[in-house]
């Protein structure tokens, strides 16, 4: 047993597995990486009671989980998530992107799930740690990083509708490409009339496995019909567009201004899409965000005001979107290509990620 620590963040210890893949299964793996089927050999965790607070900080093999079948996570979906990704420099260095960021929504997430808030010293420090003892899992390239998965859930077995007195919150790595098969080509989007994915009071705003789940129907059904994704519209008038099943959505008119739907707590404030709506003011786009009636939508594609629309994620950071539809209409957005200022910011933003641009707003967290 060894164990990891820096001067800003606890001590892990670190039990090595005892089954690690071999170089040529790992090779394997970072040759082609697919998202989230690979996994890495290790995985964080810290345990958390009501009476002792977050205790037992490790890295240790990866692997099942032991549940007894009346935990609560099992019957009240008492649990919360967070993704970011690890990025290998030129130089062998390790960075991540806003993972402060990340540790705080995970702390909002939480406090909405009524679960214990984890500090930002632990969130971090579980990620460092975890990244130093598997960095050799992080693929080399462009549109290729580590995606970091850490979770929380409530581990306490019983049975009664109260929160949970323990928890365990964990971390586990996936060396990814990119997010969609076809990588950074258009997508198409169907709108659900029938299903919303939140309502007004809810849990939208937290990253949780219970909103996931509710956009899968829908997911599901949209595939079906030949889509990519499905969009939602708000629960209370279903006229507003909010946000894709795991993605925020922005509009980009024809005057060069940008509109996105704004954070009313039935979205999921996404990191990826501050960043992006930062970047966009800077280049001298005019962003609002204000509600975004799907009709208000429909009439800029058709007679040309609306020139881009894209969605935007952690998982595929940028995506264009080259078709929306629903039961009474089908349209192309723009010539249903990627445009240009989707192109240019995602470029930005990845340029920065990938650190082959200048980090002038400190986003840019060293792990290794």
């Amino acid at each position: 047993m060894s164990t990891v620590t820096t001067p800003t963040s606890p001590t892990f210890e670190i039990h090595l597995s005892d089954t690690p893949a071999s170089t040529a299964e790992r090779e394997a793996a970072l040759a082609a990486p697919r998202f989230g089927v690979a996994f890495t050999d290790h995985m964080a965790r810290i345990s958390w009671t009501q009476d002792a607070g977050w205790t037992h900080r490790r890295v240790e093999k990866y692997g099942p989980l032991q549940l007894d079948p009346a935990t609560a996570v099992l019957h009240y979906g008492q649990e919360v998530f967070e993704g970011l990704k690890a990025y290998r420099y030129p130089d062998g260095t390790v960075w991540s992107f806003r993972p402060e960021a990340n540790a705080a929504r995970f702390a909002r997430s939480a406090y909405r799930l009524a679960l214990p808030e984890l500090p930002e010293a632990d969130f971090l420090g579980a990620i460092k740690a975890l990244v130093e003892v598997d960095r050799a899992w992080i693929p080399p390239g462009d549109e290729t990083s580590l995606y970091l998965r850490p979770f929380m859930y409530a581990s306490e077995p019983f049975l009664g509708v109260r929160p949970s007195l323990e928890a365990e919150f964990l971390v586990i790595a996936s060396p990814v490409g990119p997010y969609f098969a076809g990588g950074v080509t258009p997508v198409s989007i169907w709108v659900s009339r029938e299903y919303a994915r939140a309502g007004s009071g809810g849990t939208g705003a937290a990253k949780c496995g219970g909103n996931y789940a509710a956009s899968l129907l829908p997911q599901q059904q949209a595939h079906a019909k030949g889509f990519d994704q499905v969009c939602f519209l708000d629960a209370r008038t279903g006229t507003q567009l909010e946000e894709l099943g795991g993605m925020n959505i922005v509009v980009v008119r024809a005057d060069g201004s940008v509109v996105t739907p704004p954070l009313s707590g039935t979205i999921l404030e996404g990191v990826t899409r501050a960043s992006i709506l930062t970047l966009l003011a800077e280049a001298g786009h005019e962003v609002a965000e204000r509600p975004l009636l799907l009709e208000e939508l429909r009439a800029g594609l058709a007679d040309g005001s609306v020139t881009e629309v894209f969605a935007c994620g952690t998982a595929a950071v940028m995506t264009p979107i080259g078709r929306l539809a629903s039961d009474d209409f089908d349209l192309v957005v723009g010539d249903g290509t990627a445009g240009p200022v989707t192109t240019r910011i995602r470029a930005q933003l990845t340029d920065i990620q990938y650190g082959r641009a200048s980090d002038s707003h400190g986003w840019m967290h060293r792990l290794v």
